[in-house]
């Protein structure tokens, strides 16, 4: 997702906060493949962690969104100042795939 639109849309929807991270997710009126977007606002630090961060939350998007992500939704992933980027990848996973569970359900 690349619009100032979509993430607004998103932002109205549903929500679950991790500790690593905050998942938005809506279902679209238009169907297609589910579209993806990254978000990390000053809190999280500098221009270095924003980037540090955006890229460990692509990294588990691309592991685990292409065989739980249903078509047809949109879903922001929103870094968390001091444990997105610190937090085990393996965490970070797992949270991602219980937090898609809660805003499909």
């Amino acid at each position: 997702m690349r619009k100032r639109a979509d993430f607004l849309a998103a932002a109205r929807a549903r929500r679950v906060a991790t500790r690593g991270f905050v998942l938005q997710g809506r279902r679209r009126s238009a169907s297609g493949p589910a579209r993806i977007g990254y978000t990390c606002s000053k809190k999280v630090g500098n221009a270095v962690a924003r980037n540090h961060a955006k890229r460990r939350l692509r990294a588990i998007a691309q592991a685990v969104l292409p065989t739980q992500a249903k078509p047809g939704w949109d879903y922001v992933l929103i870094g968390r100042h001091g444990h997105t980027s610190v937090e085990p990848f393996a965490d970070l996973l797992q949270s991602l795939e219980r937090a898609l569970e809660k805003v499909h359900g």
